[in-house]
């Protein structure tokens, strides 16, 4: 004790140099972002590799939610957890003025890395399923997250370059669709401000670092997930006349779903429908009982989503009655509508982008079949607006195409994004929007 008690004042002593951080919000300064950037790239990089080996599943984001929440804390705003699941909401008030939003997805997904990087990930975690798997942050969000964190450190290390109410939203869930309905049931917008704009970013895996790209209107597409049961009556393979093979069912489904897109949709409306997976039978000589299907359906509109539907369950009971077969189970879950981007909230932002970046360097970008369920919150009302960050070094890219390969693609086990690059881009692009919809005395 009388140890510690010689140590106390030279403690003081450095605290008032201070040496000894203390845990409160940043000094306020008054930088641009471009300026603010460079002092803090290093310590954000070294956050993003930590996201990065510690992937978790959609709504098993426990501890990456805690990370994030604990860095808004310490940026100075007022935070609250668990919303819809391990959802994180940040707020940080300043004075009067309009409220906005800023989102990041939180999950990563059941996906091995094969990157070779030194802070690859080497999780292994029970899905909910109860089957291990390996996890892996292959769609870069972990690069949101780490991007989220130095926005909201800049925006409270520089309050008197704007007015109003920021809020920093980690969301749960975002591969399964089901994290932005979620918040919202949970009141997001009734427990606290609803915000006036909302803005997101989402890496590129073939968009060199440096660059952002823009679209206006319809941006992703709709998303469905459809299980398919075709069923049977299982015996042995060397007597199929006296069976109802479901895996013939199923391989006839596979080719007469191709007609939806090919056959009875307007070449100029995109349709997607890819079977991922298929599961059925045990044995060389065994003809089973069922047989099980899971697609990804992509589409645009709520009319052309609808059709769509319809036709996948109509042709899997056609070709189950033709086999003589019991209906089959079709499902539709962890779906989400269109993202659109509202054109007016694109419109105001992009001239900003240009100015920090450079007029070369913010480019229009064409429509996604990929889904985000960003979009609910435009659903919800919200003038929304998502834009896409360039993630991969312009030398890396170089030396794929030289090679005449194609750099890997999100979701893909070899996809990893040059971080420093990527996050400069994105913390001063955010901020700067950040700026212009929230201007000093609005």
């Amino acid at each position: 004790m009388p140890h510690h008690r010689r140590g106390l004042p030279v403690l003081v002593f450095l605290i008032a140099l201070g040496t000894v951080p203390l845990a409160s919000p940043p000094a306020a300064s008054s930088a641009e972002p471009a300026d603010w950037i460079g002092g803090e790239l290093e310590p954000l990089v070294e956050i993003y590799q930590e996201f990065h080996r510690n992937p978790e599943l959609s709504f098993h984001e426990k501890e990456t939610a805690a990370r994030l929440a604990g860095h808004l804390e310490k940026a100075g705003y007022e935070v609250t957890r668990n919303v819809g699941g391990h959802g994180v909401v940040g707020v940080l008030k300043n004075g009067d003025g309009p409220t906005v939003m800023i989102r990041t997805d939180l999950d990563a997904l059941p996906v091995e890395e094969k990157t070779g990087l030194p802070y690859a990930s080497k999780v292994v975690a029970k899905n909910d399923d109860g089957v291990m798997v390996p996890v892996m942050h292959a769609c870069g969000h972990d690069i949101h997250i780490t991007n989220q964190i130095g926005v909201a450190r800049y925006m409270a290390a520089n309050r008197d370059r704007w007015s109003g109410t920021l809020i920093c939203i980690g969301q749960p869930a975002e591969e399964r669709g089901a994290g932005a309905t979620a918040m919202l049931a949970d009141g997001l917008f009734e427990k606290f401000p609803r915000p006036d704009f909302a803005i997101a970013l989402h890496v590129s895996s073939d968009m060199p670092t440096g660059f952002v790209g823009y679209i206006g209107g319809a941006a992703m597409a709709n998303v469905d997930s459809v299980d398919i049961t075709m069923q049977g009556r299982g015996g042995h393979g060397s007597a199929p006349h006296l069976t109802i093979d479901p895996i013939a069912q199923a391989a006839a489904l596979i080719v007469d779903l191709q007609q939806i897109v090919s056959r009875e949709t307007s070449p100029l409306e995109p349709v997607v429908v890819t079977v991922g997976s298929i599961h059925g039978g045990t044995k060389h000589n065994i003809i089973a009982d069922s047989c099980h299907l899971q697609l990804t359906v992509r589409t645009y509109g709520d009319e052309s989503r609808q059709r769509v539907r319809d036709a996948i369950a109509r042709k899997a009971k056609s070709i189950a009655e033709s086999h003589r077969a019991p209906e089959p189970e079709v499902r539709f879950g962890e779906g989400t509508p269109s993202l659109f981007n509202d054109e007016r909230l694109v419109g105001r932002v992009v001239p900003v982008f240009r100015q920090a970046l450079g007029e070369e360097k913010v480019v229009p970008v064409g429509r996604s079949m990929g889904g985000e369920d960003f979009g609910q919150y435009g659903r919800a009302g919200v003038p929304i607006f998502m834009y896409r960050l360039g993630s991969i070094d312009a030398k890396r890219l170089d030396a794929f195409a030289n090679r005449g390969a194609t750099p890997p693609s999100l979701h893909s086990s070899l996809y990893y994004p040059d971080a420093a690059g990527a996050l400069r881009t994105g913390v001063v692009t955010m901020s700067a929007a950040l700026l212009e919809l929230m201007p000093p005395g609005s």
